[in-house]
């Protein structure tokens, strides 16, 4: 069982999702960005880091809980754990490697400073250019690689897509348009179009299944039997 810590975010569906393709068993703990929930004692034995999404993996045979925090690690964490989502060839692997790190590191970044800063209430032109120039040169990429590749590892559906779904389908937040981008708006097409993917959607929009549990002393930060 995985335990999951996230929100509706475009980092927070990409476990869910990848959850829902692996048919992997999970709860789906709702957190609320900012709050001091996330700086509680208890939520940094998840995530020192204090930030989601993160998971607690109940999985292994007897052993104790593994923590994961980044939707990166997470991600192949999972892929690694339950198999699949990672590609079949070592070309393909690669590629779902080369093209996850790439949205962790970059698309990411790119537009959500894009966003912050041409969201200001005195917002800063010379930042904004910058994230929006670098987001339009990484989107360009994708849009390339999805005119030649159903899929960004050049394969199967993967952790690469799943990671850069969730930041191309809210790319107005830094100020772009999904229909400049045919490849990639058919792209997103495909995965909204995928029943793991709208499974997901729906279990975030249903407000998760329970609040992170308060452990009365060190043990219990454990659930029994039990993003």
């Amino acid at each position: 069982m995985i335990e999951l810590f996230t929100a509706d975010t475009p980092n927070g569906i990409k476990i869910p999702i990848a959850l829902e393709e692996l048919g992997a068993p999970y709860v789906v703990r709702m957190m609320k960005l900012g709050s001091p929930e996330l700086r509680s004692p208890e939520f940094a034995q998840v995530n020192p880091n204090g930030k989601i999404p993160a998971i607690r993996d109940h999985s292994s045979d007897g052993g104790p809980p593994i923590t994961a925090f980044e939707s990166g690690a997470i991600l192949l964490h999972l892929a690694e754990t339950f198999g699949g989502l990672l590609g079949a060839t070592p070309q393909a692997r690669a590629q779902t490697l080369s093209w996850l790190f790439l949205q962790v590191a970059g698309l990411g970044p790119a537009l959500g400073n894009a966003g912050h800063f041409r969201g200001l209430r005195a917002p800063d032109p010379y930042a904004t250019k910058r994230f929006q120039g670098e987001a339009a040169r990484l989107l360009g990429l994708l849009e390339q690689r999805l005119r030649d590749s159903a899929w960004l590892n050049g394969e199967s559906y993967s952790v690469a897509d799943i990671a850069h779904f969730g930041w191309v389908r809210r790319m107005g937040y830094g100020g772009f348009a999904l229909s400049d981008f045919p490849a990639l708006s058919a792209w997103v097409d495909r995965i909204e179009a995928r029943p793991a993917t709208s499974r997901a959607i729906r279990r975030l929009s249903q407000g998760g299944d329970a609040p992170l549990p308060a452990p009365t002393n060190a043990s219990a930060v454990t659930p029994s039997g039990a993003t």
